[in-house]
């Protein structure tokens, strides 16, 4: 019976997910809102509160909902994160270079016009790191090339510019990755990182937006 139990346990957790899904996307919760308590959807649902706390978890996981201690839960989005991230990572070379053309390179012109002092240090730094792996470990250079264009991004001071990047940012990664693998690393394509820098420095967003699309074009 024992072994049984955690079968039946993880169906009604599934099931129960499927209904809060189900309204999630009818819009029953609009995102912000603070949803039902446990006990509310323990009783709407016809499930115990065990259940509906472990389906909480996993929406939790996901990003879908946010649970604050002694607060409650609220809706966080209507599509899951998950969800897109797999189709992001369906996308070929071309796609995920076409997508970073639109999002980028605007992301990265407003950065050059509306950039802080404080954004400018952490971008220095940023970009100092990323030279120090630049002929070194291919992943270790990618993940630091990634935290570089992101505080670009973040420089725009957009917070939904910032969170599309933030999830597309892992095909990114993989470009490189499969790109880099086959192409020797040239030192005057990190140059082009710094040139940018200097762009987003001198609000030069013209400049910044060709440096980004010529960075972006480069095998």
């Amino acid at each position: 019976m024992s072994e049984i139990s955690p079968l039946i346990k993880r169906s009604l957790v599934d099931q129960a997910l499927d209904q809060l899904r189900l309204r999630i996307t009818e819009g029953v919760w609009t995102v912000g809102q603070r949803l039902p308590t446990e006990p509310e959807l323990s009783a709407e649902l016809g499930i115990s509160r065990n259940t509906v706390r472990e389906a909480m978890r996993v929406l939790a996981f996901s990003g879908l909902i946010e649970i604050r201690q002694g607060d409650g839960s609220y809706l966080r989005a209507v599509i899951d994160p998950l969800d897109t991230l797999k189709a992001l990572s369906r996308c070929s070379l071309e796609q995920a270079r076409e997508t970073r053309h639109i999002l980028e390179v605007e992301a990265i012109g407003l950065a050059a016009i509306r950039r802080t002092d404080e954004d400018l240090i952490e971008l220095r730094k940023a970009l100092n790191v990323s030279g120090d792996h630049y002929h070194g470990d291919l992943d270790s250079y990618i993940a630091c090339d990634l935290v570089f264009h992101r505080r670009l991004v973040d420089a725009a001071h957009n917070p939904t510019l910032s969170e599309l990047y933030r999830y597309f940012s892992s095909v990114i990664g993989a470009q490189l990755r499969q790109t880099l693998s086959v192409t020797p690393r040239r030192q005057e394509v990190f140059d082009l990182h710094i040139q940018l820098l200097d762009a987003v420095e001198q609000r030069d967003p013209e400049r910044a937006k060709a440096l980004t699309r010529q960075l972006i074009n480069e095998p």
